[in-house]
């Protein structure tokens, strides 16, 4: 069930009213909330809800232990229940994957085996939901949030439908106090929340749509067939794509929850302005930058031990971060292409005392750059297909595929990060004294034109497979 779809308006239409008919008995409005985030994923594949009971009851339960521990004699209990987190998300996402490259390293020195290769389906949202599995039985240890009232928060925490899929990955000290009170609807909260879902519709729905179909796919799927030029609108397009498609995503989950009385975190700044690669992820998928950031790179040690320490641990960070993405010798390369353009900027900065030595735009313009070269690893699905991309870069031949209307939305997509920040929130604060009725009509209109402009047919989102 997609956000941009008739049958998922129809079901939020449902969960809208009763939540609200429901909004002076907490308890209950929270069972509804369950039983309508796992009847929402059940659309996908109902075998797995029970996964994310399973998840959400191991998760709840090695949390309440750990509160009732003393600190010196948690440390077991915290790593049980990690382990218990990536066991889960090593044997759906990674089986197969290490399976078939323990197969050919055996046959290349002639021990020849049958592997059990099992055909392992891939659940829905598994890397954000044990993601948000582990930072609430770590900030539990840490002492950043207490345990949970009760089994039912915990998995809702886990299954809210809105981040359930694709995220933002919501922390527990963000969301459980949240669900501890009867939620209310503000104005400002109502008008945000509609505005981020039809600008999320609008890039999802238009731009990353027509980019993908119309320009990305085909000279991807054959870059030999095409020449320079459609082969680099192909790169910038795809960089528009998959950001205009996963913040799309994340806008409309924000929007979805604020409807529903619950405030997510901001997770995209304008990511393609930034003018080194720690600031581009420091505006890029925020809630997962910001993960590896607590959980991963400050546990090895950050940079408290010098600028060596602070460079294997980032390289170390974004190489882990490229194999979140997916069980693909190409994820752990565009992971160690971020983490080798830190490292880089680290060495840089220690060097020339951290002042700044190239112009702000220049650095925005390189920065943009590896990161597209990036997506090319990301979005290719062997490197053989990478480097056919790079070769075309090369070969001269007619303009083919890209058109006035692709260049547009390519210019477009870029135009929007220079937007004044906080232009959609900006824009509801505007709105919120509006009567009800104008700003009705303001949003059905703009629904309508969206939908007037929109291709037939809505792809799932591009962060789904992950």
């Amino acid at each position: 069930m997609l956000f941009p779809t008739l049958a998922f308006g129809v079901f939020f239409l449902f969960v809208y009213f009763t939540a609200w008919s429901l909004d002076r008995e907490n308890g209950r409005r929270k069972v509804f909330l369950l039983l309508a985030s796992w009847f929402f994923y059940a659309q996908w594949d109902w075998r797995f809800v029970g996964l994310l009971i399973l998840s959400a009851v191991l998760n709840w339960a090695i949390a309440a232990l750990i509160a009732r521990r003393p600190e010196t004699k948690r440390v077991w209990l915290v790593g049980l229940g990690v382990a218990a987190n990536l066991l889960i998300l090593g044997f759906f996402k990674y089986y197969g994957f290490f399976i078939e490259q323990a197969g050919d390293l055996l046959a290349r020195f002639g021990w020849e085996r049958d592997l059990p290769l099992l055909q392992v389906v891939l659940p829905v949202g598994i890397s954000f939901f044990t993601f948000q599995g582990i930072s609430y039985v770590v900030d539990v240890h840490r002492g950043k949030t207490p345990p949970a009232k009760s089994l039912l928060d915990v998995m809702l925490l886990m299954s809210f439908f809105p981040h359930l899929v694709a995220g933002p990955i919501v922390r527990a000290s963000d969301l459980l106090p949240q669900f501890d009170r009867s939620p209310r609807l503000s104005r400002e909260m109502a008008t945000h929340g509609m505005l981020l879902i039809v600008w999320g519709l609008f890039k999802k729905t238009v731009i990353a749509s027509e980019l993908s179909v119309h320009l990305v796919d085909p000279v991807f799927f054959d870059p030999s067939a095409h020449s320079a030029i459609d082969v680099a609108a192909a790169i910038y397009g795809y960089a528009i794509q998959i950001y205009c498609d996963f913040s799309a995503y994340s806008d409309m989950a924000i929007g979805i929850a604020a409807l529903l009385g619950y405030s997510f975190p901001r997770n995209f700044d304008q990511p393609y302005r930034a003018s080194s690669m720690q600031q581009f992820w420091r505006r890029w998928h925020i809630s997962l930058s910001s993960w590896l950031r607590d959980y991963l790179y400050v546990p090895l040690g950050g940079g408290r031990k010098g600028l060596v320490s602070s460079c294997v641990n980032v390289f170390i960070t974004m190489v882990l971060g490229g194999l979140w993405h997916g069980a693909a010798w190409t994820f752990l390369a565009w992971g160690a292409l971020h983490g080798g353009a830190q490292v880089v900027e680290r060495v840089g900065r220690s060097i020339f005392g951290g002042r700044q030595v190239i112009p702000t735009f220049l650095g925005v313009l390189i920065t943009f750059h590896i990161v597209c070269l990036g997506w090319v690893l990301f979005r290719a699905e062997s490197f053989e297909l990478a480097m056919a991309m790079l070769e075309g870069l090369g070969r001269m031949g007619p303009v083919e595929v890209l058109t006035p209307l692709l260049l547009t939305l390519i210019v477009g997509g870029l135009a929007m990060h220079w937007l004044p920040p906080r232009a959609v929130e900006g824009l509801a604060e505007r709105l919120k004294t509006a009567p009800s009725i104008t700003l009705g009509v303001l949003i059905g209109i703009a629904i309508l034109l969206v939908e007037a402009v929109r291709p037939d047919g809505v792809a799932p989102f591009i962060y789904f497979q992950f």
